[in-house]
Order: C-alpha cells, then sequence, then structure tokens
C-alpha cells in the first residue's frame, strides 16, 4: 500500500520544483516513474530535465528512449511501470485512484495552488484517496523552498 503526498506549489511552477524533488528520490536510489497528462507534457519535461541545471543531471528516458528498464527516472503519459519503479510522481490532470493499493511506496501528488482548477482537482483526488483508506499527508512549500508536512 503506497504512502500518498500531496505537493501543494505555492511559490515555484511544477517544472522548477519537480526536479529537485527528482534529485531528492533518486538520490536515495529509488526508480521513479514520471506520469504526466499528455505526451506533449512528457516532451517538455524530458527537455526540462536535461536543462534545468548547469551542474546537475537526472538520468531519465521515456518511450521514445527506448529500454525502459535501463531508466532510473521514467517520464510517461500512460499508467505502466515499464522501469520497475517504487515512487510514482502524478503530474496536475492525472488521476490518483488507480494507483490506490499498488506496489509502489510513495505517490506524489504535485500540484500548483495558484491555479484553481489544480487546486479543485487535487481536493476531490484528496477525498478520493482518503475514501479508499490510503495512507497520505498533506505538504505545502516552505519559504526555503523545502516542503513542509501541514496534515
Amino acid at each position: 500500500m503506497p504512502e500518498f503526498r500531496f505537493l501543494h506549489l505555492e511559490r515555484r511552477r511544477v517544472e522548477q520544483a519537480l526536479p529537485n524533488l527528482l534529485e531528492r528520490v533518486s538520490g536515495r536510489g529509488q526508480r521513479i516513474v514520471v506520469h504526466a497528462a499528455s505526451p506533449e507534457e512528457v516532451e517538455a519535461f524530458n527537455e526540462r530535465l536535461w536543462t534545468y541545471a548547469d551542474d546537475s543531471f537526472l538520468p531519465h528516458g521515456s518511450k521514445r528512449d527506448g529500454d525502459p528498464q535501463e531508466q532510473p527516472i521514467y517520464l510517461t503519459d500512460e499508467p505502466d511501470n515499464p522501469n520497475g519503479a517504487a515512487v510514482r510522481v502524478l503530474l496536475s490532470g492525472v488521476e490518483a485512484a488507480p494507483f490506490a493499493g499498488s506496489a509502489y511506496e510513495q505517490v506524489f501528488l504535485m500540484f500548483d495552488g495558484r491555479d484553481e482548477e489544480a487546486l479543485a482537482r487535487a481536493r476531490q483526488q484528496w477525498t478520493q484517496v482518503k475514501a479508499a483508506g490510503e495512507p497520505m499527508s498533506y505538504w505545502k512549500e516552505g519559504d526555503d523552498g523545502g516542503w513542509v508536512k501541514a496534515r
């Protein structure tokens, strides 16, 4: 049963916060699937992870790269887990309910709190995950750019 963590962005955009989250999780040696809402979003994040910082590198790939089992971070718009990831990151527009009761250790739901639609969708997903009886927590961005547990 995965632990669901809702990550409420208030200062940064998803494309700014995602690389930091991936660095932290991959630094623990865990494989990750990043689930975007569309193929276009997968491609945008694929490019972003190559260029987000001059002094950092996050090894990653997507369907177009082939060999998903070789990718420590795999970007997709499908509910698959081709790299055997223990952690799944859901971006805005991706439903959490299908991952309730899954074999993931953690499922992160990252959403922009300044976007009313994304905020409403996150609230709906919170209710669904809670009804499924999954362990869950709510985190907000701290002043230092880290995460602060709020519930």
